[in-house]
């Protein structure tokens, strides 16, 4: 796990959106897209069209819609992000 992932999961234990990650994070778009799109990748990302519903894998556009989504560190993330 690199930093900037590590640093992405720590603020996804609520459902967030984009908008408040990036401010939380200050990171910039691209390399906080890059970080989501690394997360969802290996499966310690859950992605959301609202603050109650997931969005199914096949509808899920992160390189056009990222900035529309909410995101939740997955079981799986919150283990590596607490094992590291």
């Amino acid at each position: 796990m690199s930093d900037l992932e590590f640093d992405v999961l720590d603020e996804l234990y609520f459902v967030t959106h984009f908008k408040e990650l990036k401010n939380a994070t200050n990171l910039s778009v691209e390399n906080l897209k890059s970080t989501l799109t690394d997360l969802y990748r290996k499966g310690w990302l859950k992605v959301y069209e609202s603050i109650a519903a997931e969005i199914s894998d096949q509808q899920i556009n992160l390189d056009h819609n990222f900035q529309n989504y909410f995101y939740l560190a997955s079981k799986e993330g919150l283990l590596a992000h607490n094992g590291r």
